[in-house]
């Protein structure tokens, strides 16, 4: 949503390499925002306004297979970061900010290394810096299960919505910490959209996060050859993406800087959002 509460409306556009979805918002130099996996355009948008600032051109994009993005418009992080480039060809845009938040990193980094002079600068959020092997919960494929069932799909909305401590128990572990990000005026209703979101159209973000999986599982990267100023930030008690990712890209990216949220999760940007917001917000001024 945007300050009045009502959310940019989607755009789907055709590029010389696929159709894309987007929404934008704000005005100034470009941030392409990158979602991670059940996301879309709207967690990309949240993603920026978590994280983000006034004062930039905010484009939140529903990477391939979520959403009205199709799968065919780009299964790896080649094919989904020269969509990208062919979207900011479309906008008339020359260079932007990449902002990626977990299953995005992959996209996000790829830019980095295929458009290396339209990349202004990289910020990665609880991505992976390699090959993944953390176990996929059962949960998952129950869930992906259930949600091609549109009565089943619709439970399991309303269960979220019913009890929103025990849907956030499963982002945020501390029972403390979790208090104080729901109560919080404004990470907790920005945590809430997210959890609402991706309750919401979950069988429109299937396609996308099955690859997405498949890409962390069997994708590596140049690490070194990253020459964009970057910014990774990573919870140390992150369980999905765990802290030695971060440790990974750190010593691999030669132009990468760290910020390390001591204790945050996956989650870290909104338990952890004043901390994450002010290095970020100091990176975009400093590199757009």
């Amino acid at each position: 949503m945007n300050e009045s509460g009502v959310w940019p409306t989607p755009v789907s556009l055709k590029t010389r390499l696929g159709t894309v979805e987007y929404a934008e918002f704000g005005e100034g130099a470009a941030v392409v925002s990158l979602h991670g996996a059940m996301g879309g355009y709207d967690q990309s948008l949240l993603l920026a306004r978590t994280i983000g600032e006034d004062g930039y051109r905010h484009i939140g994009v529903s990477r391939p297979g979520y959403l009205g993005t199709p799968l065919s418009s780009g299964k790896s992080p080649e094919e989904q970061a020269d969509l990208c480039a062919g979207l900011l060809d479309e906008l008339g845009i020359e260079t932007a900010i990449i902002m990626a938040v977990s299953g995005g990193g992959p996209c996000g980094l790829t830019f980095a290394l295929r458009h290396k002079d339209r990349c202004r600068g990289l910020v990665l959020v609880s991505t992976c810096g390699g090959i993944m092997d953390t176990p996929i919960p059962a949960a998952f494929h129950i869930m992906k299960l259930m949600a091609r069932i549109p009565a089943c799909a619709s439970a399991m909305r309303k269960k979220v919505l019913a009890n929103i401590d025990q849907a956030a128990s499963r982002s945020i572990s501390d029972p403390g910490l979790r208090d104080k990000t729901l109560k919080d005026p404004e990470a907790g209703p920005l945590f809430m959209e997210l959890m609402q979101s991706t309750a919401d159209r979950m069988s429109q973000r299937l396609a996308g996060t099955e690859n997405d999986i498949r890409i962390t599982r069997s994708t590596s990267y140049a690490l070194d050859e990253i020459a964009v100023p970057t910014l990774i930030v990573h919870g140390t008690a992150d369980p999905v993406a765990p802290y030695h990712h971060a440790e990974n890209l750190k010593s691999g990216i030669p132009t990468a800087e760290l910020l390390s949220i001591e204790g945050g999760e996956h989650a870290a940007i909104f338990t952890h959002r004043k901390e994450v917001r002010a290095r970020v917000t100091l990176f975009l001024r400093e590199n757009s």
